[in-house]
């Protein structure tokens, strides 16, 4: 059997059970244009764009959907547009970026071209993840206060919810939220190794245990699976809404489809490709489903092979 009749044959053995694969990935260690250094927070515009903030360079990069450079913004300071750390970013429907300044415990918003728009705080301590939702809601992990609080488009108080504890609506050191298509927040909960869902305006819904790691970004597919980046053992992990796992892959390492302080994970629109925002390795890398692809494609058979 030739090597090309046995990939195909894998690559059909992935397609069924809704397996990724490595595409490409982009980025060396450094400080110029299409480097990183601390890529922390990743998200996906509705034209594809990919959107990263770096966490040690206090800036923001942008790229195509394969990586080609196209811009960036921000320096280190406090004041407008300047970064102190920055974490998590959300592109909302408008296409509007919002970034989670960590060190100023503030977020700022720009245009898709990083023109500065605005910025809140709104007792914000140590806030971590962010996610935009489809009405424009702007959801935030106030992590020091182990609660979300969610507002307009431009900063404007709409509600929040949840105190200190490990009991249904209560946090433990929250890290990330995230927007499912019926509109439901699911949020990763670090201290108490879980992650639990919600209704838009906070009524608490459910609650699952996340196996054998360390919660950190998250994300969830069109489809409504989710997907969490495992710190601890630097795996992707995707599940379904009520947390049955689907499947995972990675582990500690450089090489393709590896990855190395893992914080954060983006879908494209359809959600035929997810980029994974590979910290330690100062890269990003993104992945396709099998699924997407027709099995005889020689493309996807090199892809196989990679």
């Amino acid at each position: 059997m030739t090597k090309r009749v046995i990939a195909v044959l894998l690559l059909s053995a992935a397609a069924a059970s809704g397996a990724w694969y490595f595409v490409g990935k982009w980025g060396t260690p450094g400080t110029g244009n299409g480097q990183f250094d601390g890529p922390w927070g990743i998200d996906v515009a509705a034209n594809g764009n990919v959107y990263v903030s770096e966490y040690t360079n206090n800036r923001v990069q942008y790229f195509t959907s394969s990586g080609s450079f196209l811009g960036k913004w921000g320096t280190t300071g406090t004041g407008n547009g300047q970064f102190n750390r920055p974490m998590w970013l959300s592109i909302a429907p408008n296409g509007n970026v919002y970034v989670v300044d960590g060190g100023n415990s503030r977020v700022q918003y720009f245009t898709p071209g990083g023109s500065y728009i605005g910025q809140w705080r709104s007792g914000l301590s140590g806030p971590r993840g962010i996610a935009a939702a489809a009405n424009g809601s702007i959801y935030v992990v106030d992590q020091n206060n182990n609660r979300i609080q969610y507002f307009t488009s431009s900063g404007s108080l709409l509600g929040s919810w949840g105190s200190y504890g490990g009991g249904d609506g209560q946090f433990n050191g929250p890290w990330d939220v995230g927007i499912a298509p019926n509109g439901n927040v699911f949020v990763t909960d670090g201290g108490t190794n879980r992650v639990q869902y919600f209704t838009p305006s906070g009524s608490f819904l459910g609650k699952w245990p996340f196996p054998s790691g360390d919660q950190m970004g998250i994300d969830i597919r069109p489809n409504a699976d989710v997907y969490i980046t495992d710190f601890a053992y630097q795996y992707v992990k995707y599940f379904t809404a009520t947390g049955s796992l689907l499947g995972s892959w990675g582990g500690q390492g450089s090489g393709n489809g590896q990855f190395f302080v893992l914080y954060d994970v983006a879908f494209n629109t359809d959600g035929s490709t997810i980029y994974v925002a590979d910290y330690g390795n100062q890269r990003v890398q993104y992945f396709e489903d099998n699924t997407a692809v027709v099995p005889t494609s020689l493309g996807c058979v090199k892809a196989l092979f990679r």
